[in-house]
């Protein structure tokens, strides 16, 4: 059976030569005689691992001295909580909602404090990115929150919003990595890796120095104070091993493709041959405003359900995999991450011409 091209927005497609590597490392890791899987996450090959595996992440974002890398788990989701947990010193934060997640994590943090949803873009399907170079920014607030790719909605903050001085925390979950980020614009930048990074498992918290503090809200589990995970360097308990490994490798192979500055022009390539398609398409048509499109995810429809549901069920069978939209909204997406090569985006527009000719 040949590889299938994946647009799953995640657990998503790695890179080929990452997976083949690590199938040669997998029963013996460069001479250890056992698996990576298998060793301790104290010894002094996991020791390597994981600090090359930091250190190539920090080269790759220039992330400087005064930021701390932490590997954790429990997905960014459980980020929506550790935030408000470890930042809402004053019990106020202000979220921008621009799509489910978003709005999950501003959900969570009133369990915690007053959030206040300072800017949405829920009235139209969050099909756009709201204006936001003039919010009305709490003056107490802890943190402004953006979720800055949205997955399931194909949109992305082109322009980061305005905080009026106050620090900015963000989930890049789907667009970590895809092209180059100025990490200090951030207090914390944070995203599960399970999109462009590695296999699911792996949350990556970027977090400025200043704000990793003892002072959490009462009842914050051990577990969930970044304090702990820092002075620890992610080994305060058993990481999850295997998962850092493999986006070690994923540092590698970026590096060997040029950085993220080549990243991000591989990246505007395949979504330039997707999205003009798209536009003169007579049958499909995308649901984002342009200019807050994301290189990562394109979510598109016929405006038929039974035609969405025929064209999912046949590109499947063309070994085009995983292109039925979010549940929440339906018609299709295709999510074209680092490593779904620029074949992989032609292979699927040539099929989208055949169906359109096909269902006219």
């Amino acid at each position: 059976m040949s590889r299938v091209y994946n647009f799953s927005a995640g657990p998503a497609v790695l890179p080929e030569e990452v997976l083949k590597e690590a199938a040669d490392e997998m029963l013996d890791y460069r001479g250890c005689g056992m698996s990576v899987m298998e060793m301790s996450h104290r010894s002094k090959v996991y020791d390597d691992i994981i600090k090359t595996a930091e250190a190539d992440l920090r080269s790759l974002l220039s992330i400087p001295d005064d930021y701390e890398v932490m590997f954790l788990q429990g997905g960014a989701s459980q980020q929506f909580a550790m935030i408000p947990m470890n930042l809402m010193k004053n019990k106020v934060a202000d979220y921008i909602v621009t799509g489910q997640w978003a709005k999950k994590a501003y959900q969570e943090a009133q369990i915690y404090g007053k959030a206040n949803k300072i800017a949405s873009s829920e009235d139209k399907t969050f099909s756009y990115i709201p204006d936001c170079s003039d919010l009305p920014i709490s003056p107490d607030a802890d943190y402004v929150y953006i979720c800055e790719n949205n997955t399931i909605y194909g949109t992305k903050f082109k322009k980061l919003p305005n905080t009026k001085g106050k620090t900015l925390v963000s989930d890049v979950s789907s667009c970590f990595l895809s092209e180059p980020m100025d990490v200090t614009k951030y207090g914390l930048v944070y995203g599960g890796v399970q999109k462009n990074i590695g296999p699911a498992g792996v949350v990556i918290v970027i977090m400025k120095k200043e704000l990793i503090t003892e002072d959490v809200l009462p009842g914050t589990p051990t577990m969930l104070r970044y304090k702990i995970h820092a002075d620890a360097k992610s080994l305060y308990n058993t990481p999850p091993a295997y998962g850092i490994y493999i986006c070690g490798k994923v540092f590698k192979w970026i590096q060997k493709m040029g950085g993220l500055e080549a990243m991000k022009q591989r990246n505007e390539e395949k979504a330039k041959i997707l999205y003009d398609f798209l536009d003169e398409s007579s049958l499909f048509k995308g649901t984002v405003v342009k200019e807050d499109r994301s290189l990562m995810n394109v979510p598109f429809i016929t405006g038929n359900e039974e035609l969405d549901a025929k064209f999912v069920k046949e590109s499947k069978a063309a070994g085009l995999e995983n292109l039925k939209g979010h549940r929440s909204v339906g018609g299709m997406r295709a999510s074209i991450y680092n490593a779904m090569p620029i074949e992989g985006v032609k292979a699927l527009v040539e099929f989208m011409k055949k169906f359109e000719v096909e269902n006219k």
